[in-house]
């Protein structure tokens, strides 16, 4: 049987609705960021950053095999790598890091204590909602293959779009109101208090995607 030779895909950013067609589910994308908010947890050293590192590179060779890709050794490091496209990946390092994180737990014990785990749980989901987004919308390279310069480009871009989700302060935009509201002050007020919590998410997603999409664009001139 004569083997088959992968074919580039046509070049060109795809438009919105070919987007919502994306061959990566978003439960995937769940499962994958609730492992990698589980491995955090492992209270050994070294421990939580390895299989940290495994996760994110499944995660990404995952999506990459959705869209017809491959990446190279380099590329997944660098992708998955938890300190970032240059960070630190020696043992004294993992080490600092594991007692950071453990310094961290004690400051917030108690409900606190999950603020961590849901960081780990956030990054990687981040990870690979924006790596699903650079592939469906954003790349222009004709290589079936994805090397190391183009990965440190999209990593370094998904990390400032991170930043600049969770430290720009955007006013939330209008809420639509009741045509007939029947409601008390008291239950209109705390209404109005969790469909706020509710949308943080979907509003997180979108600065996401759009800071996201600014760098990417920076990157290329």
């Amino acid at each position: 049987m004569a083997r088959t030779v992968p074919i580039a895909r046509d070049a060109g950013p795809r438009s919105m609705a070919e987007a919502e067609r994306s061959p990566v589910d978003r439960s995937r994308l769940g499962v994958y960021a609730a492992l990698g908010g589980a491995v955090g947890a492992v209270p050994l050293p070294w421990l939580p950053d390895s299989l940290g590192r495994r996760v994110r590179g499944a995660l990404v060779h995952d999506i990459a095999v959705r869209h017809g890709l491959s990446l190279t050794g380099d590329a997944r490091e660098l992708l998955a790598e938890p300190s970032g496209p240059d960070g630190p990946r020696s043992l004294l390092s993992q080490a600092a890091r594991f007692a950071g994180r453990r310094l961290a737990r004690a400051l917030t014990a108690g409900p606190l204590g999950l603020v961590w785990p849901l960081r780990e749980v956030l990054r990687t989901y981040t990870l690979g909602h924006l790596f699903d987004r650079y592939l469906e919308l954003s790349r222009v390279e004709r290589a079936v293959r994805i090397d190391a310069p183009e990965a440190r480009r999209v990593r370094q871009a998904m990390d400032g779009a991170l930043t600049r989700a969770l430290t720009v302060v955007a006013a939330p935009p209008p809420e639509p109101t009741a045509i007939d509201d029947q409601r008390d002050a008291t239950t209109a007020l705390v209404d109005g208090l969790l469909g706020l919590a509710a949308g943080v998410p979907s509003r997180l997603v979108h600065r996401l995607d759009a800071a996201f999409d600014e760098l990417l664009t920076h990157a290329r001139d």
